[in-house]
């Protein structure tokens, strides 16, 4: 079986854990960064995992544009679906969200992944808004390991 984890990241928390959950995956692995290749050919692949992170309510655009424009293909595919963020009251909701409906009904599985901040990739205005917002002042880690391996344990079966 072959399985493409197709992934966009903006500060590396999302390449971060797609790396954590290839090394639990069965079969062939290839990782994919959307935002360095947008063209992938979804024929070489039997299941397809899509993941992307949360920046102020939404996903990133190469991962909403990827989902719409291999959706027909997608559907062909065993799917799983994961996204990163900090906001942990909110990631169900947002993955409701941010997915196709269509393949968020024929995913194999669907978690999200925690997520992190790390102050030394932000920009000053991103770091007053976390630091605002937050209240946290320094880096942060919340990936959450344990849905890395749940998911891993749902897709291999």
């Amino acid at each position: 079986m072959n399985t493409l984890v197709a992934y966009a990241t903006k500060y590396g928390c999302t390449q971060k854990c797609a790396q954590e959950l290839s090394k639990r995956l069965k079969d062939n692995v290839e990782l994919v960064n959307l935002k360095e290749k947008s063209n992938v050919d979804l024929s070489k692949y039997d299941r397809v995992i899509i993941g992307g992170s949360i920046y102020i309510g939404k996903v990133q655009k190469e991962v909403t544009d990827f989902c719409s424009s291999n959706l027909d293909e997608l559907l062909k595919k065993e799917i799983g679906l994961f996204i990163c963020g900090m906001d942990m009251n909110m990631l169900e909701k947002q993955t409701n969200e941010i997915f196709p409906e269509e393949l968020l009904k024929i995913a194999k599985t669907v978690k999200h992944f925690g997520g992190e901040f790390t102050f030394k990739k932000m920009n000053f205005m991103e770091k007053f808004i976390i630091k605002k917002i937050t209240k946290v002042t320094s880096d942060k880690s919340n990936i959450n390991y344990d849905n890395i391996n749940k998911f891993a344990m749902d897709i291999n079966g």
